[in-house]
């Protein structure tokens, strides 16, 4: 009995906890020992996490921009994993598969999900790391898992896979559909972070002929013109309404992308956008912005909002198993998940640590 005990791995099978990030209120959070989660309903999973990041979105909680998250909360919205178990009514995974996990929990029954809106899911929606514990710890339940999780191909890099919980499916949905981009267009994105980033990666997937990229870090704006921006602008430098007037001689852009989420950036977006044109709203808002109807209401333009629905994740899937699309080049920094805490002050400073996505592996096998 003593040589079978001597077998198992101290936290792995007999520990009924697990260490997890959790928020406390504005710009508190700790990494702390919580239950492990248990299956509640029959379509429940509860998945083990190999790898996990941190979203812009996570720091918006932390400002107190989600105030429907909840002390005592565990954040996180993104990952990969291995399932642990499976409820009853669960039919599409099983113990020991190999999944990603959608930022976005869908059931697939409701009027808004056949809609393809499964944002607004009646039972889902976004609620990992938001209404519900999250992927910023070592094991997660993951609700109506059949709709929320992706099995993961054999040979798959997983680095690479958790850019498509969230980011990817963001930038290309919110950005890139909702901002109708068309061949030949010319396009201005505001904001080189990883969803700015993740909306210029997929908007050539449509060959426009133009993407600014404007930001106030020289850093970002420089690896926005590795991945294929053909202009850039520091708008801390530089008058950015003068300089794309001049890239697009004096007419504005047909797509406006706002992937930051406060309100200079939105105005900033008002003030490029060509008549005719459409402005795409990525960023969350934790504050009201202006609408300059004054200067819009003879333009003939669109504005457009979005949670993301996730219901382009499996062609994003393909295109990145395909190499057709490098999510990985979006990581610049890994960490242990228990160094969480490094990993977020690394996160954000990343004007000091040129950061763009982190990596954080679940070593605790």
């Amino acid at each position: 009995m003593k040589e079978q005990l001597a077998t198992i791995k101290p936290g792995h099978i007999l520990k009924n906890t697990m260490n997890a990030l959790v928020y406390h209120g504005p710009q508190q959070k700790a990494w702390e020992e919580k239950p492990k989660p248990a299956i509640q309903v029959a379509t429940d999973a509860i998945v083990r996490i190999t790898k996990t990041t941190i979203c812009g979105t996570d720091l918006h909680i932390l400002k107190g921009d989600v105030p429907e998250v909840q002390a005592g909360r565990i954040l996180g919205h993104e990952g990969v994993g291995v399932i642990e178990e499976v409820g009853s009514a669960v039919t599409t995974f099983k113990k020991g598969d190999h999944v990603l996990i959608s930022c976005i929990s869908s059931c697939g029954k409701c009027s808004y999900c056949k809609q393809g809106m499964y944002s607004h899911c009646e039972q889902g929606g976004w609620i990992l790391g938001h209404l519900i514990d999250g992927t910023q710890a070592e094991y997660v339940r993951i609700p109506l898992a059949d709709g929320s999780l992706y099995k993961i191909p054999a040979g798959s890099d997983e680095e690479a896979l958790v850019m498509l919980s969230d980011i990817l499916p963001t930038g290309f949905e919110c950005g890139v559909l909702n901002g109708r981009i068309k061949p030949g267009d010319s396009v201005a994105i505001v904001g080189s972070g990883p969803i700015g980033l993740a909306a210029l990666l997929t908007a050539q997937f449509y060959t426009p002929a133009s993407i600014i990229m404007i930001d106030p870090d020289d850093n970002r704006l420089a690896v926005s013109k590795k991945m294929g921006s053909t202009d850039v602008i520091n708008n801390k430098k530089e008058d950015a309404v003068a300089k794309v007037m001049q890239l697009t001689n004096g007419r504005g852009v047909d797509t406006a992308i706002e992937a930051v989420g406060i309100p200079e950036t939105f105005e900033l977006c008002q003030s490029l956008i060509a008549p005719g044109g459409t402005i795409a709203n990525v960023g969350v808002h934790g504050k009201s912005v202006e609408l300059h109807l004054e200067t819009l209401w003879s333009k003939n333009i669109t504005i457009t909002t979005r949670l993301v629905d996730t219901v382009t994740t499996p062609m994003l899937l393909k295109t990145v198993q395909s190499k057709k699309l490098n999510s990985k080049q979006l990581i610049t920094h890994r960490f242990k998940l228990s160094e969480i805490l490094k990993a977020y002050d690394t996160f954000q400073h990343a004007d000091r640590d040129k950061t763009l996505k982190v990596i954080l592996s679940n070593e605790a096998d």
